[in-house]
């Protein structure tokens, strides 16, 4: 792990309840009665586990070797969370508690057709309105703004933009939520932007800024395809980087957050968008590998090795001395 810590992380907190349902959906909902809904589904399993955007790009940074701030508000129920976490080195003194409440939690119930029915409790994400990052960004390379209450995420954007590090912007689903004036603002403080193909159709729709009229503004964004790889856009020239093969696909949940762990990985070690590229895909496929965002783990051996074994063009061009330390520390 890295002596500093040179990234901060803005996003949400989150536990995750994943639950499965032997049947379908559909046979227990009578659509002429929907207006009267009322079901209940006995579920042949339940699982708790850590997650939230922040917690993901953390995980993923530290798995990498790549200590980081993590950044938000939690509840009384945080202890097992907050204690892994010390373990791996992640910087908590950005995290404030309420005791008052729970920590904020996502229930998903899937059927066997992987239909979905989901909820979300956002605990008290809005109280990290409170947390000033300002002099934080002044001392780390790069700060991510990702998705959590949009109030902290004006916020923190704003902080993290008229500070020295560079902000990498990443509204994801709060696209939906923020006006074009708010994706504008991110965009014209950001350093970098980064979503999904779709994600940037949606800031087009609000904003009229297509992805070549930010790459024009902006010196790195970057645009992921799932499968069909990435684009990295650095000062208006595209590098394509290929996907990772996986050796199975569960579930794709929470592999743009250990996407986003693989880049700031690669951008912090100061490597091209190629091999940046590579590592942020390769690091992706590892959680659609599982049931959960954090479920996942490698040794910093097994993932250089499986990323020689992946992009064998690239073969030892990621070594784990490199990823043992940064090449150059905060200021």
């Amino acid at each position: 792990m890295s002596a500093e810590r040179n990234a901060v992380v803005s996003a949400s907190i989150a536990y995750d309840y994943i639950m499965g349902f032997g049947g379908s959906f559909a046979d227990h909902i009578i659509p002429e009665k929907a207006h009267v809904i009322s079901v209940s589904f006995l579920v042949d399993s339940l699982r708790k586990q850590r997650g939230g955007v922040a917690g993901n790009i953390c995980y993923t940074l530290a798995l990498l070797g790549e200590s980081s701030h993590l950044v938000g508000a939690v509840g009384n129920d945080f202890g097992p969370y907050r204690a892994v976490f010390e373990e791996l080195g992640i910087g908590l003194d950005h995290v404030i508690q309420d005791d008052g409440t729970l920590t904020a939690s996502a229930f998903m119930m899937a059927d066997l057709k992987s239909n979905q029915i989901a909820s979300f409790y956002p605990g008290p994400g809005n109280r990290a309105e409170s947390i000033d990052l300002t002099e934080l960004g002044n001392r780390c390379r790069y700060g991510l703004v990702g998705p959590t209450d949009p109030e902290v995420m004006r916020l923190h954007t704003q902080q993290l933009g008229s500070s020295s590090c560079k902000l990498i912007f990443d509204p994801a689903f709060q696209i939906i939520i923020f006006s074009a004036d708010d994706l504008r603002a991110g965009i014209d403080a950001a350093w970098c932007v980064v979503g999904n193909d779709y994600e940037f159709a949606m800031i087009e729709r609000k904003t009229g800024l297509t992805v070549a009229d930010i790459a024009a503004q902006k010196e790195l964004v970057l645009v992921t395809y799932g499968e069909q790889g990435s684009d990295f856009i650095v000062d208006g020239e595209t590098t394509h980087v290929p996907a990772a093969p996986a050796q199975q696909v569960v579930d794709p949940t929470g592999a743009g957050d250990a996407f986003r762990g693989g880049m700031l990985r690669g951008l912090l070690l100061d490597l091209p968008p190629a091999i940046t590229g590579r590592i942020a895909n390769l690091a992706a496929v590892y959680a659609v590998e599982q049931t959960g965002t954090q479920e996942h783990s490698y040794t910093l051996d097994e993932f250089v090795e499986r990323f020689d074994a992946a992009f064998p063009d690239y073969a030892g061009s990621l070594s784990t001395a490199l990823l043992r330390g940064s090449l150059q520390q905060a200021s």
